[in-house]
């Protein structure tokens, strides 16, 4: 049990390494070196548990893509669409705004984008998080409206205009412009207004 105990270590210590370094280089500009010397082991040991540095991308995906998967999935376990809706839009803002630093970068990034959309249970979650959005059949005007909401919401916490602003701010504003895209219960957001600022 020890040795799986810490190969799993190694392994996580590693994704975490590149997480960081992603972050700070792009995937890019990073080498499996890099990776070694951050954490002290050797090359080699990394290539061991990583022999591509797409295995390490997919690595540092995939916890992404189970936070992302049990956000949809409560969402559609809504019975009401409205709820569905505000539950995913809700998720995904508070996903975005709690890695905003260090995960957001990492979704811009060109070679994880690619990555990401080669996955079929992105794809898959892509899909749905669309149909809880706007819907399983929406018009042109509808669909683009979603797609920019979530592009928006992988690219604006990382934007540098938006850096000085602190989670609470940014979560409400982002939480805002969405639903405004979106045009999603404007009556509710306006009697919503004075009981914050009372």
């Amino acid at each position: 049990m020890a040795p799986k105990d810490t190969a799993g270590s190694a392994r996580e210590r590693m994704r975490s390494a590149a997480l960081s370094l992603f972050s700070l280089h792009g995937v890019n500009g990073t080498s499996l070196q890099m990776i070694a010397d951050e954490i002290g082991v050797t090359k080699a040991a990394v290539y061991y548990h990583f022999p591509t540095k797409e295995d390490l991308v997919h690595a540092v995906i995939t916890p992404y893509s189970a936070q992302l998967a049990s956000l949809v999935e409560a969402a559609e376990g809504h019975r009401r669409r409205a709820d569905r809706t505000e539950a995913i839009l809700a998720g995904l803002v508070g996903l975005v705004v709690g890695n905003r630093h260090l995960n957001s970068a990492l979704l811009a990034d060109p070679v994880i984008v690619r990555v990401l959309h080669a996955r079929s249970d992105m794809r898959d979650l892509d899909r749905r998080i669309t149909a809880l959005l706007v819907g399983p059949a929406p018009d042109s005007l509808a669909l683009t409206a979603a797609v920019m909401v979530s592009s928006a919401l992988t690219l604006a916490p990382v934007d540098p205009r938006l850096t000085d602003l602190d989670d609470a701010t940014l979560r409400h504003n982002l939480l805002t412009t969405a639903r405004h895209l979106l045009k999603l219960r404007a009556p509710a957001s306006r009697t919503a207004r004075p009981a914050r600022t009372a």
